[in-house]
């Protein structure tokens, strides 16, 4: 079993930052790549960013590529997602995620085995 928490939500206005965190605890061993989704209101889950736990692969939404950086400390088993020039469509549940099963495609909701609690982002306009 993998355990994620994510901290770093808020409150921001348009144009602002935040930093989201996704801590990994538990088998971190077997994680092969970590990632973040979000949910907007009455909406379907989106993938914002991913990256491989080994290497330098990473994989962003076309919403968030030039805004979002997804990085990782891999001493600390956690992942990051560093949020810029954020929009009011930004506003979301995030959710951290963990892929155990090294599947191809990482965009994919149902590539992910491990989800965390979410973490709130709401942007004011």
């Amino acid at each position: 079993q993998v355990q994620l928490v994510e901290s770093g939500g808020g409150l921001v206005q348009a144009g602002g930052s935040l930093r989201l965190s996704c801590a990994a605890s538990g088998r971190t061993f077997s994680v092969y790549a970590m990632g973040w989704f979000r949910q907007a209101p009455g909406k379907e889950h989106e993938f914002v960013a991913a990256l491989k736990w080994s290497g330098f692969n990473t994989y962003y939404a076309d919403s968030v590529k030039g805004r979002f950086t997804i990085s990782r400390d891999n001493a600390k088993n956690t992942v990051y997602l560093q949020m810029n020039s954020l929009k009011p469509e930004d506003t979301a549940v995030y959710y951290c995620v963990a892929d155990v099963d090294r599947s191809f495609d990482l965009t994919r909701i149902s590539s992910y085995d491990y989800w965390g609690q979410g973490t709130q982002v709401t942007v004011s306009s």
